[in-house]
């Protein structure tokens, strides 16, 4: 039996920003905490509006497939923005992130989703999955996400085979295949 080979540096334990729960310290755990800091410090959110580390849980084909979402961004009582990290590319990642946007809540659409490497960054409109902005500076602040969302109609939230659909493709492009 082969044995998986860690991919990732681990440095310890770091506090999370926001919740000061105690993570495991790796490089892309770093970046992470960093987005929450650009996001309470740069942008204007509030902490408390920001909630680390949501879950969406799929099974298709025998793959169990936990996504994460990195930052879910909720203004006037509402999930507004999601914040999708990963390493590498973004154009991989523009799909899942949206199709995570489309399922996170029951009671509606998560209008907003932003997919970054941590250097680069996408702002994407998960209705039309369009791409409204480049760099990280297309971030929305606080400020901003008030003007988008004076624009933007909450859509109701899928159901059925379009939902599924949306789960499927989550569930292809976060399933893990690497280390051995």
């Amino acid at each position: 039996m082969r044995v998986p080979k860690p991919h990732h540096l681990i440095y310890g334990t770091l506090e999370d920003y926001l919740t000061g729960e105690e993570l495991t310290d790796t490089d892309d755990e770093r970046i992470r905490q960093e987005l929450q800091r650009m996001m309470v410090e740069e942008k204007g959110y509030r902490r408390e509006e920001l909630t680390p580390r949501l879950k969406i849980e799929t099974l298709f084909t025998r793959s169990f497939v936990t996504s994460t979402i990195e930052i879910t961004i909720t203004c006037n009582q509402k999930q507004t923005l999601i914040v999708r990290y990963g390493p590498g590319s973004m154009v991989s990642r523009e799909r899942a992130a949206v199709a995570a946007a489309r399922v996170l809540n029951p009671e509606y659409r998560i209008p907003f989703a932003v997919v970054t490497n941590g250097r680069d960054a996408e702002l994407l409109d998960t209705r039309t999955g369009k791409i409204l902005g480049y760099g990280l500076h297309s971030i929305p602040s606080r400020e901003t996400i008030e003007t988008l969302l004076n624009q933007v109609e909450y859509l109701p939230p899928l159901k059925g085979e379009q939902r599924e659909r949306e789960l499927r493709i989550l569930n292809a492009f976060d399933v893990e295949r690497c280390c051995f």
